[in-house]
């Protein structure tokens, strides 16, 4: 047999993926996600864009210097600046790249960079130059590729393969393309440009026609794409990107027409996830592939009773190849700490200390004194506001009450420590979480816009917790607040006061497409 040739999966969940309006991330928030990638085994991490603001330049350099099983990269512009930028901050990278693009379209040039073809290829081969100053890993991104003019993409491509790229992405900036035309492309360029073996051909496909899976398998069947750019979850602004899981298990599950592999480790899929899905506040729709609740829920009678005489009658995955678990009951009221502890290293959940271990395991017992069985997905949750709260304490929920009857005005009460000073209110609202959250709002004195109110149950059942996100947008600012709990009320009052204290703070910078 021969050996299956490597496909590059370019993870750029923290890069595009936070373009999502509210998805921004804290360089912490960012780390924890950075390190579960690693542990995934994706071969490029997409980090941040360093020149668009401080905190993601701190946020590149803290990858850069924290990761070393996988490759950091840096987006920048064409300019001198973004790649010196760029440069600085994967300097303590064991592995760095410079990822530099320009849009090729006649539409985006004429009309967003109001340049000339010559000048915008001028400008990509001087900018792969100077990348190449600090690092030998350069990617050359032609934006709106898909609909660029085929031989000025030949062109440009030629000249940045021979300037010195490693990688040249042919993006589908737009979701315009569909997959056999998106191939085709590829295909072409790789045939009539006569410097293509020298370079990686990538793709980057968005979604807003539901086609970003289909076009980038496309190209890695037909067009000979050896990197796919992808997102966990597929977030990403608009429509989002194509998404990692489901493309690492279309090519897994058939192998018997990719002559390509990734090296993911498949069984941390689930848990990256619910880490991205957890710090973003996007909750996983239920029958998202791969992923969501549903991915391997039969209902069907007729499905059922395939699966049970065999699996591979209706399930072309399995469950516990993705990380799904099959014993999802794990501890209980009497638990104690070395349970927990062990718990969490089966989990692959790692505690920054001990007294963080210590306070979520405080979280439990109190979780354990309300529900009698504990599931995986309520340890993951309390574990996640934990670290949510960790950061941020200029408010801390204290007591909540509420209180409805049909035909009267809902009511509630709060008590909102600030900076350790209780502080009491009352008010009314269209219903008790509105009420809730008008008496922390008379306390806090925001004046935040509510962008977003979602609940989830976070297992099933009538005691399960439900996982609550609020979104809150200030002065450009948009931040997600979560909260869990077995009282809905009490977890939305939660999730209000998370977001008021990352409002409160530094750590949440601006988004960067402010």
């Amino acid at each position: 047999m021969t050996t299956k040739e490597r496909l590059i999966i370019f993870d750029t969940t923290l890069r595009d993926g936070e373009q999502s309006p509210g998805a921004a991330m804290t360089k912490d928030e960012k780390l924890r996600i950075a390190r579960q990638l690693e542990k995934l085994r994706v071969d490029v991490i997409e980090a941040g864009f360093p020149a668009s603001s401080d905190g993601d330049f701190e946020a590149v350099t803290a990858i850069a210097r924290a990761i070393r099983g996988s490759t950091v990269c840096a987006l920048s512009r064409t300019s001198d600046s973004d790649i010196r930028r760029a440069g600085a901050a994967i300097r303590g990278a064991r592995s760095g790249r410079i990822h530099t693009f320009i849009a090729t379209s006649p539409l985006h040039m004429e009309k967003k960079l109001r340049m000339t073809p010559e000048q915008v290829l001028e400008d990509a081969v001087n900018a792969v130059r100077l990348a190449r100053e600090f690092t030998d890993d350069v990617e050359f991104s032609a934006e709106d590729a898909g609909r660029s003019e085929l031989d000025f993409l030949c062109q440009i491509v030629e000249a940045v393969i021979s300037a010195g790229a490693r990688t040249v992405n042919l993006p589908d900036t737009v979701g315009y393309n569909l997959p056999d035309q998106y191939a085709n492309t590829i295909r072409l360029i790789r045939e009539r440009v006569p410097n293509s073996d020298k370079a990686v051909f990538s793709v980057h496909c968005h979604n807003d026609l539901g086609l970003a899976v289909a076009n980038s398998l496309a190209a890695v069947l037909k067009g000979g794409a050896r990197q796919v750019e992808c997102t966990i979850n597929g977030l990403g602004e608009r429509a989002g990107n194509a998404s990692l899981e489901e493309i690492v298990m279309a090519i897994r599950t058939r192998q018997d027409l990719f002559p390509c592999d990734t090296g993911i480790d498949t069984t941390q899929i689930v848990a990256t996830s619910r880490l991205v899905s957890g710090i973003t506040g996007f909750p996983v729709q239920p029958n998202k592939a791969v992923v969501g609740a549903n991915a391997f829920a039969h209902e069907s009678g007729i499905h059922q009773d395939g699966v049970l005489k065999s699996r591979d009658t209706y399930e072309i995955m399995k469950a516990e190849d993705v990380g799904w678990r099959t014993n999802k009951l794990v501890l209980g009221k009497l638990s104690g700490r070395s349970a927990f502890r062990n718990r969490l290293k089966e989990l692959g959940i790692e505690m920054e200390s001990e007294a963080a271990v210590l306070a979520a395991f405080k979280r439990f017992k109190e979780l354990a004194d309300k529900k009698r069985e504990i599931f995986d997905e309520d340890i993951q949750a309390l574990v996640s506001e934990e670290e949510a709260t960790h950061y941020f304490e200029h408010y801390r929920l204290v007591y909540v009450k509420s209180g409805v009857e049909t035909g009267e005005t809902p009511q509630a009460r709060v008590v909102v420590a600030v900076d350790g000073a209780e502080q009491e209110a009352q008010a009314q609202g269209s219903g008790p979480v509105d009420a809730v959250f008008k008496a922390v709002e008379s306390i806090a004195c925001s004046n935040a816009d509510l962008l977003l109110f979602s609940v989830n149950n976070i297992t099933s059942g009538s005691d399960a917790q439900g996982e609550v996100t609020v979104r809150l947008s200030k002065g450009g600012r948009v931040v997600n607040g979560q909260g869990a709990d077995t009282d809905i009320i009490t977890a939305s009052a939660k999730a209000y006061v998370n977001a008021l204290n990352k409002l409160h703070s530094n750590l949440e910078r601006i988004h960067p497409q402010v």
